[in-house]
């Protein structure tokens, strides 16, 4: 048997299980490069050889690792954490430590044998931290939007607000400008940008932060699994006739990939013509507003997987002449 490296990440920490032998082995060590050096140590020390190693995909704090791991030629797989949640509750997992968290993904990635990772490009690298500075900027401009209609009544800190609030826009101008201009100046992305935003509904920067985000689209074999990595479920709570709740959008998956797919939603429902046809069936079936936004959102994720994976821009034949929702 292969040598299995289950890694439970967070920000400061990687608690890991390594299953080798029949031996099941752990050790915590810190989430930084001293960390992943020593990771490495241990694992020669074991006598694992090459590992194949797995972790959730829980964002940039499982990047550093991942990556120091693939450049050691170890196997690497990132797995969507809703995935890991239902294998544990199939096995009725019921501890929630760090140490049994990976013990469980030490076991998924041995029993599931989950498809391997790559890192990205060194181009998409840079696409991303531009785009997630753009999102960070949009979200202290917010900040202080928000302030200035806090009722504050001192006239130097409304004069410090708005000057903040000009330099953040120009800030926000500023990183647009530059991810335009790294998009333009690649044939790759600019051509997969050009598909993107052919979609109703999904422009210059929703386009951005889906390449950047979700990388290879080509890594998900179906549109619906790729739905599933962003966690573009409903969650329905209904109990008897008395007990109802709205539908919202399940927590699991990539949080930064339902946040971009919100208002293009909302624009699509007016401008996209595949969209407005799944909308207009879900009304005369009695949905509720936010299922069909969350069902918009998830239409609109599998069209951008079908002009990617044909590479072929939008048409409105595409609901009929391809089936990417099943």
């Amino acid at each position: 048997m292969q040598s299995i490296l289950g890694i439970d990440v967070s920000k400061d920490t990687l608690d890991a299980i390594l299953l080798i032998d029949h031996r099941r082995i752990h050790k915590v060590l810190s989430n930084d490069l001293k960390g992943h050096q020593l990771l490495e140590n241990w694992i020669i020390a074991n006598q694992a050889g090459q590992v194949h190693a797995c972790l959730e995909a829980t964002g940039q704090y499982g990047e550093g690792i991942a990556e120091y791991l693939y450049d050691l030629q170890h196997k690497v797989s990132v797995v969507n954490p809703a995935r890991i949640k239902r294998y544990g509750q199939s096995k009725l997992h019921r501890n929630k430590t760090d140490k049994a968290d990976a013990e469980l993904i030490s076991e998924f990635c041995w029993k599931e044998k989950p498809g391997l990772w790559k890192p990205h490009s060194p181009e998409m690298k840079h696409l991303r931290a531009l785009v997630r500075r753009s999102q960070d900027l949009k979200a202290q401009l917010q900040q202080e939007n928000n302030r200035l209609k806090s009722g504050e009544k001192n006239p130097w800190v409304l004069d410090d607000l708005s000057l903040n609030v000009v330099f953040l826009r120009g800030r926000i101008k500023a990183a647009e400008n530059k991810i335009k201009e790294i998009i333009k100046q690649s044939d790759t992305l600019k051509t997969k940008h050009e598909l993107l935003t052919s979609i109703p509904g999904i422009g210059l920067i929703t386009a951005s932060t889906l390449l950047a985000e979700v990388g290879d689209f080509s890594a998900f074999e179906s549109a619906p699994q790729l739905a599933a990595y962003a966690g573009l479920n409903p969650t329905n709570h209904r109990s008897g006739s008395s007990i109802y709740k709205k539908t919202r959008v399940s927590k699991e998956g990539r949080s930064e990939l339902r946040a971009c797919l919100y208002m293009p939603a909302l624009v699509a429902l007016s401008w996209n013509p595949v969209i407005q046809d799944l909308a207009e069936r879900m009304m005369k079936s009695n949905h509720h507003k936010m299922e069909i936004v969350i069902a918009a959102m998830k239409k609109l994720l599998h069209l951008a997987y079908g002009v990617l994976k044909t590479q072929k821009p939008f048409d409105s034949d595409y609901g009929t002449q391809f089936n990417f929702s099943s």
